[in-house]
């Protein structure tokens, strides 16, 4: 099958040295890729700014803002069969973007935001994509909640619901834990373990939605 990942942050610039982002490693992301990779699905890989090595034999397609993110979903998706949605995409970015570094010359300094491109919610509504759509919810507070009701209003089949308020896991780990939203409206929890092995169950599940009985991973 051909599977589209997006991974990692992305940076909004505020002026050619600052920019507004998050704590997003990718590491998720890529491990989705290279698990995807290895049970031999073909994978397009759309990252933002990463410390990652690029993993071998994927098509790996770099960005940096959500502007160029959603384009760049947008000319790949209808060619995916499955699109993973990994990346934390900034949600809001500067409106207006200085030619020149801001100095420090104020005691305080007011920065007006506009919201960015909803990628995953343009997946089914404006993109058009009719296979197997996976969204993250890495969410602080009442984790099952939000994460079932952005599942609704983006057109997930699966949403995977990791609470980044958690240390050693999410955001700059090497392990993650999350939780499974399924289409039925049950969830399932998979514990804390290394991303790389949470990938590989992960795709493996995906890969068997739409199928009857669906297998949950072995935990």
């Amino acid at each position: 099958m051909r599977f589209l990942i997006t991974a990692g942050p992305t940076r909004e610039p505020i002026d050619p040295v600052r920019y507004l982002s998050n704590r997003s490693s990718g590491r998720m992301g890529y491990a989705l890729a290279e698990a995807a990779r290895d049970l031999g699905h073909e994978v397009v890989l759309i990252t933002g700014p990463v410390y990652l090595p690029e993993p071998s034999g994927v098509l790996v397609r770099r960005v940096e803002t959500a502007r160029q993110m959603y384009e760049a979903v947008e000319a790949e998706i209808l060619r995916a069969e499955i699109a993973v949605f990994a990346a934390a995409v900034v949600d809001y970015r500067p409106k207006i973007v200085h030619s020149q570094k801001i100095k420090k010359t104020e005691p305080t300094l007011m920065l007006e935001l506009e919201r960015t491109e909803d990628i995953l919610g343009s997946a089914r509504s404006r993109f058009g994509f009719q296979g197997i759509l996976v969204g993250f919810a890495a969410e602080t507070e009442k984790l099952i909640e939000h994460a079932q009701d952005k599942q609704l209003r983006k057109g997930c089949d699966l949403m995977i619901a990791n609470d980044v308020s958690q240390s050693g896991i999410g955001f700059d780990s090497q392990e993650n834990a999350v939780t499974l939203c399924l289409p039925s409206g049950q969830t399932l929890a998979l514990p804390q373990q290394e991303k790389s092995t949470l990938a590989r169950l992960l795709i493996e599940f995906i890969t068997n939605l739409g199928h009857s009985p669906l297998e949950f991973p072995h935990v």
